[in-house]
């Protein structure tokens, strides 16, 4: 905000005193005047009297506060220990992991083994195998799209359902997955499957040890997957992309951390077809590097210079950044001479220079991009890499030309690394991963020492899982290549772990509902944290949502998110901002932190604790008949007289099912309590304690209290309470029907913004426009109001639960128009006003002159005296009025923050490069491609422009989505941004004077004492010639994110540890070579005579 307007919001308050003062006795043409400052802080007294009268009486707060005092014998009150929880967790977590580490390992061993031993076959077929192919219930594979080819080799299995698991699973064996550009008759393919057959007797024993394993896979440097127990693949488009080389978890095992740079040759003979298939190759390879890797990406032709101006050095290889690069990377365009030297000393000086700047300090690559050149740039490799040959340098030669590409293998082999051609799309994919089977010859001739088990980012699985993390292990090739030792990888070992299984290992209720557990890695991204829940289902990136994110970021967190990457353990009280779980508000709170490093792990482990947490209630009813009278409020019999029970669906035994019908899930919930005790084993006594505790306390509030009052006389529609032990109860019973709150108090935002906040918290129906439904079908509409109930119990304090009502917004507005008026309660005796004398405007006689509101401290409309405004109740404030709004705001009285959502679920805009979903786009199957209609489109034809090399080549099945312009994509990942307003603390009344130039309006806004409420009454506005800034609270995409502010921004991380990138036994005479194979003259004459019926 421009400190201008801020400051001339003094001068306003000086100017409207005077103003007032005239105003006062001069009367205006109709005799009346604005309502002096005295006049409206009487009404907002008025108001937040008859607010706190009303509440108190029907919810019986005070009451429910001596109910608890005498059930006091009925439960303990139990200190939380922040340190011992955090350190009993952390070592829980590191037990878990240690399982999962002890599959990996034999795993891992066995499979090194199995392949030693193997003998190779030539000649081997695929009618000699027996596999269950995963893919072979997929519809692409049937030519004709009614019936299937029939594959001996294709075992046929049948599943059966495992929750665990989300999928229809087989226990009996393996399913095996092979990219769909890969020929799976390939003596290779064949021969891996072969040995890998073994592996299944492994999954098998690791299953039976511990019964909490899920996926375990082994994922091999051919592009094979093989994993336990078999079920069908799953893809979400007509073809499967799915390559298990590109995945996070293998990319992570397969290599240690890279410092990468890419050069683009953009000179003039770069041109066409040559430049869409470099674009796409540097896209593919962004996509290869993770959260540990750091790359900066240049163009040159007689000069070289970064693609994103502000990227001077390497940047982390982080989702944002690639997103950047990558959309650079589109713009670039063709012209001027190749020089190869001077895209060298750019990439030598980048990762050579010393600078204080992070970077993996591990693989240092150099990957060039042309089309051909005669330039060895000898000099440069003796300037800056000869003899030590430090950095890897990897050139492809890419498009279809006749340039002697002699030098640019020389360039490869003599500075260890890999020559690769990519002649056609096809090649794409393929040609842009296999570096890291160059960049695994350390790891393998490392041997033992490379054997580490790593973690990975936080990801969606792609068999449905869900959000995992996988430890993986690389598996090495221990066989002898002649006299020396063989120095390929296999492949990669993963055992996934889902995050429901870390969580069961963490306590949820003792905490509160504000209270949480969260984990974080050395990037700083949330392992666990209740904020980390992407939109976006099938997200091909890691979920890498950073600690600063998921929370309000602030110096107290900055500091605490750097002692937990370092390891450190500590512990901190804070002051500090939390967003409501909708995150359209923000409250200030006093947060303890503390935190521990997790063992054996380079997770972070953090608990989180509000002040009222200190203690929790533990019932003790070990009585069992005491129980059964205690549960007789549970029952629906006593509904219709003390109001319908909605149970929280926790895990209160084991045999207990869940339902997304919460009268479905009571049921299911009494009719368990029939057969078993709640003392069984099965049973969590203490959740169900708890429970039936406060099913007692509750009920007797009802019974007490709430059945004797008339809601209807006092305006409500239901009042209600909830509770940490999971009841809520509504009355009367028939209010119920229209209950849309969640019935787990812990996610509902009324109960957590409750405790958080004192007196009464209003909210209107969540609405995102005003032709969004509103209330009931007979046009009811419920205003909720909650307020905690703090019990003094032994001199602590606790927030056990929480109070409150359902207004009846017609009701309530008549007597917010009463209470904001001139006129007494029993409307009686009102002023007249006219020539000869002046009175004030009011909120209920002159609604036509002067506007009053109710806005909660969101910025979120409550109530009005405006008629029309009827259907606004709920809507930001800025989309009801928003000069009044931005007044409000621009004088200080509310504040606004911004937050930034980086993995947000955006729909697609039409546009030829969409890098960062490679499973986005419609791919055409083998009947469309057999389809003359689809061929004779136009789009088609530009796709088939860049297939027909891929026809001539291998791999022609598969078509890269980078370059396919116009097909409907899905949602993507994208950034958006919101913002949350909240009030300042600077004072709560405020006069004001809203100048527009030719036309002016006055304004009063005053807190509601013990509310999250502020009234405002105002002028109707004479004219609309105010240019101001459009406020909105909705979330929006985010379209230009500047690259100077993301670096500047950067934030402090730890790379891992070890790095295996140079061993003196390395062999590297292996490095590429130009591809020999050329296209039959059969299929040159195939494509010569279909070209003709394209144009058709």
């Amino acid at each position: 905000m421009a400190i201008g307007k801020r400051s001339c919001s003094i001068a306003c308050l000086v100017s409207i005193q005077i103003i007032l003062i005239f105003s006062a006795s001069w009367p205006g043409a109709a005799g009346l005047t604005f309502p002096q400052q005295y006049t409206i802080m009487h009404w907002a007294r008025r108001i937040e009297q008859e607010i706190d009268r009303v509440f108190q009486h029907i919810t019986g707060a005070q009451q429910l506060k001596g109910i608890y005092n005498e059930e006091r014998r009925r439960f303990s009150l139990v200190k939380n220990q922040p340190r011992k929880i955090v350190e009993k967790v952390a070592s829980d977590i590191e037990k878990l992991l240690a399982k999962k580490r002890k599959a990996l390992d034999r795993l891992a061993s066995e499979a090194e083994r199995l392949q030693r031993e193997h003998l190779w076959q030539d000649g081997i077929k695929e009618l000699d195998m027996a596999y269950y192919d995963s893919k072979a219930e997929l519809d692409y594979y049937s030519m004709d799209g009614e019936g299937e080819v029939e594959n001996p080799s294709h075992i046929k299995l049948e599943f059966v359902y495992d929750p665990n698991f989300k999928n229809n699973v087989n226990y009996s064996y393996t399913a095996v997955q092979i990219p769909t550009d890969i020929y799976k008759g390939a003596p290779v393919i064949l021969n891996e499957l072969n040995w890998t057959q073994a592996l299944e007797k492994v999954f098998m024993e690791n299953s039976q040890e511990d019964p909490s394993l899920l996926w375990q896979a082994f994922g091999s440097a051919t592009g094979v997957t093989r994993y336990y127990p078999a079920t069908p693949w799953k893809a979400p488009d007509k073809i499967d992309l799915y390559d298990v080389r590109r995945r996070p978890w293998y990319i992570q095992g397969a290599s240690s951390p890279k410092d990468m740079v890419i050069l683009v040759d953009v000179s003039g003979s770069v041109s066409g077809l040559t430049l869409k298939l470099i674009k796409a190759s540097v896209t593919e390879m962004l996509d290869t590097l993770s959260d540990d890797d750091y790359v900066n990406v240049a163009r040159f032709n007689e000069k070289a210079e970064a693609v994103v101006p502000c990227f001077k050095h390497l940047v982390q290889a982080n989702v944002r950044n690639k997103k950047i690069f990558k959309d650079a990377v589109q713009q670039m365009q063709a012209k001027g001479t190749t020089d190869y030297k001077s895209g060298f000393h750019f990439g030598f000086n980048q990762l050579l220079n010393k600078t204080n700047v992070p970077r993996a300090n591990c693989n240092k690559i150099i990957m060039l991009f042309t089309d051909g050149g005669e330039d060895r740039a000898q000099d440069v490799f003796m300037q800056y890499n000869w003899p030590n040959k430090t950095v890897r340098v990897f050139t492809f030669s890419v498009g279809q030309h006749n340039y002697d590409v002699t030098p640019l293998q020389w360039i490869a082999c003599t500075n260890k690394g890999y020559y690769f051609e990519i002649r056609s799309i096809c090649a794409i994919r393929i040609n842009t991963q296999e570096y890291l089977d160059v960049l695994g010859r350390p790891m393998v001739l490392a041997g033992s020492d490379a054997k580490q088990v790593q973690w990975t980012n936080v990801y969606q699985d792609a068999l449905g899982l869900g959000m995992v993390v996988t430890g993986t292990l690389p598996v090495f090739n221990l066989t002898m290549d002649g006299n020396s030792q063989n120095q390929l990888i296999l492949g990669v070992m993963g055992v996934d772990v889902h995050l429901d299984e870390i969580k069961r290992l963490t306590p949820r209720y003792n905490l509160g509902a504000n209270g949480y557990i969260f984990a974080i890695d050395p990037n700083g991204y949330l392992l666990l944290h209740p904020n980390l829940q992407p939109k976006l289902v099938n997200l091909p990136e890691p979920v890498t949502l950073d600690f600063l994110d998921a929370e309000v970021e602030d110096s107290n967190k900055e500091e605490i998110r750097r002692q937990m990457i370092d390891g450190r353990p500590g512990e901190m009280q804070v002051k500090t901002l939390v967003k409501s779980i909708d995150e359209q508000y923000i409250d200030d709170v006093y947060r303890s932190y503390t935190w521990t490093p997790i063992n054996g792990t380079d997770y972070s482990l953090g608990l989180v604790l509000p002040t009222y947490n200190e203690y929790f209630i533990q019932a003790d009813l070990s009585d069992v008949m005491l129980q059964l009278q205690y549960m007789q409020s549970l029952l629906p019999s006593s509904f219709e007289s003390s109001g319908h029970v909605f149970l929280a669906p926790r895990e209160y035994c084991k045999r207990l099912h869940l339902s997304d019908n919460n009268t479905q899930f009571l049921q299911n919930f009494l009719s368990l309590m029939l057969d078993i005790s709640p003392e069984s084993d099965e049973c969590d006594q203490g959740l169900i304690h708890n429970l039936i505790l406060d099913s007692r306390i509750i009920g007797q509030l009802a019974s007490r209290v709430w059945k004797n009052k008339d809601l209807n006389s006092y305006g409500f529609l239901a009042v209600f309470a909830s509770t940490d032990g999971g009841i809520t109860r509504v009355f009367p019973n028939i209010a119920a029907e229209l209950w849309d709150e969640d019935p787990e108090p812990f996610n509902s935002n009324y109960y957590r913004r409750s405790l958080d906040n004192k007196g009464y918290m209003f909210r209107a129906p969540s609405r995102s426009s005003s032709d969004d439904p509103v209330g009931a079908e007979n046009g009811t509409v419920g205003i909720l109001v909650s307020s905690a109930v703090e019990v003094n119990l032994g001199g602590k304090l606790l927030k056990p639960s929480v109070v409150g009502v359902k207004l009846d917004l017609e009701a309530w507005v008549d007597k917010f128009k009463i209470l904001a008026s001139n006129v007494s309660d029993s409307r009686q005796g009102s002023h007249k006003c006219g020539p000869s004398r002046s009175c004030e405007m009011d909120c209920e006689v002159n609604t036509d002159d002067l506007l009053c509101y109710l806005i909660d401290d969101g910025g979120f409309l409550v109530m009005s005296n405006q008629r029309d405004h009827w259907k606004k109740i709920g809507l930001f404030f800025g989309d009801v009025d928003a000069y009044l709004m931005h007044a409000l705001y621009n004088n200080s009285i509310f504040n606004r923050r911004q937050s930034f959502h980086y993995q947000s679920a955006c729909e697609p805009v039409s546009s030829s490069h969409t890098g960062a979903a490679p499973r986005g786009v419609f791919v055409p199957s083998i009947a469309d491609i057999l389809s003359l209609a689809w061929w004779t489109s136009t789009v088609a034809w530009s796709v088939t422009q860049q297939l027909l090399y891929g026809l001539a080549y291998n791999s022609w099945l598969y078509q890269d989505d980078l370059l396919v312009e116009g097909f409907e994509t899905r949602e993507s990942s994208c950034v958006t941004i919101q913002s949350q307003f909240y009030f300042t603390n600077t004072t709560n009344s405020y006069n004001m004077l809203q100048d527009c130039g030719n036309c002016s309006r006055l304004f009063h806004a005053k807190r509601i004492e013990n509310t999250n409420l502020l009234f405002v009454v105002a002028e109707t506005l004479p004219c609309s010639s105010c240019e101001i800034e459009r406020l909105t609270q909705s979330r929006t995409e985010f379209q230009e994110e500047n690259p100077c502010e993301v670096l500047s921004n950067a934030r402090y991380r730890k790379g891992p540890t070890s790095c295996f990138d140079y061993s003196a036994l390395e062999n590297t005479s292996e490095c590429g070579r130009a591809c020999a194979l050329q296209s039959s003259i059969g299929v040159l004459l195939f494509i010569q005579l279909t070209l003709p019926l394209f144009h058709l």
